[in-house]
């Protein structure tokens, strides 16, 4: 840990935790990105544009991943990190700069076991350190402006990007390269259940499995095969799948493995509506649960937490 201004012991604080991702990468000679920039780099352009007098940045540098790499290992490194954090009551806020790719499985993580009334903010960059016109810096003094308002507090964990500020609740990744990398599924007064206190996650084994028309049941057996303890399904609109697969998921249903059923849409929410061996209703009554306007990537952190936690799923989504 580093600190960009010597901090007296009263004077409030923003923590900065970095973990990689795009925002802290550059071009090495053949073009590839790779995480270089360290956390104090990061942010010493964005201290110098705030008061020190109102508060100070506070650096903590946890690892330089490609969030694709992200695992429930690190998202428990993370909230460990956060919680011993918010141990200082001088700190006001925490800013978490993390790779967009798995920023809204991380970000649900985090908000899912936040206690705290304090804000905490993920942001990160669709362009590298190194682009003449990188948006990783902009980022950043937005999340960590966010961070330090008061208003920002009891309301959880939010990814800042782009000039939008979304909960970590349904929020998801809707575009490879723009800058505004983020929208949400959620609903426009947002929700949220009352956090759990921490869990590990690390050794909690959930598998996300795909449908498409003339899937079979194989990917599903496969699945509890390997050892997974609960599922989701990334199924077709509203929450169905063939009947092969419908079959295969009634069989695990039976056998008390959870089943979470999400979609590939986009848009909009998965309700069990239809019959037949693969519909939505068909699985609801055997106990899938749909996921409501989460998709696949935070359906399967909140399944995780639920088995972690002992909760019933349902009351996560």
């Amino acid at each position: 840990m580093s600190e960009t201004t010597p901090a007296p012991a009263t004077v409030s604080k923003v923590a900065v935790i970095t973990t990689g991702g795009t925002i802290a990468c550059t071009s090495d000679a053949d073009g590839h990105l790779l995480p270089t920039v360290s956390g104090e780099e990061l942010l010493r352009p964005i201290a110098a544009r705030f008061d020190s007098s109102q508060f100070v940045f506070e650096i903590h540098e946890l690892n330089r991943l490609d969030s694709s790499s992200m695992t429930f290992a690190d998202y428990d490194e993370i909230n460990t990190a956060i919680h011993r954090i918010l141990e200082d009551p001088d700190v006001v806020g925490i800013v978490v700069t993390h790779g967009t790719d798995s920023m809204e499985e991380t970000a649900i993580a985090v908000d899912t076991f936040h206690t705290d009334h304090r804000p905490v903010i993920f942001t990160g960059a669709q362009k590298p350190a190194d682009h003449p016109e990188a948006d990783g810096p902009g980022n950043l003094f937005e999340a960590c402006l966010i961070a330090s308002d008061a208003s920002a507090r009891n309301i959880g964990t939010l990814i800042v990007f782009g000039h939008a500020v979304i909960p970590a609740r349904g929020c998801t990744k809707w575009h490879t390269s723009d800058e505004l990398a983020f929208a949400t599924n959620g609903p426009e007064e947002p929700e949220r259940p009352d956090p759990l206190e921490l869990a590990a996650l690390a050794d909690i084994a959930v598998e996300i499995i795909p449908a498409y028309p003339g899937a079979s049941g194989a990917s599903v057996q496969a699945a509890l095969d390997a050892g997974a303890q609960g599922l989701v399904v990334e199924a077709m609109g509203s929450g169905n799948v063939g009947s092969a697969m419908g079959a295969a998921l009634g069989k695990a249903l039976e056998s008390g493995v959870p089943v979470i059923m999400t979609t590939r849409v986009p848009r909009g929410d998965v309700a069990g509506a239809y019959g037949g061996a693969g519909g939505g209703a068909t699985l609801a009554a055997k106990g899938a649960i749909g996921s409501r306007y989460f998709r696949a990537g935070q359906s399967r952190v909140l399944l995780a937490i639920a088995l972690a936690t002992g909760q019933h799923p349902a009351t996560l989504f």
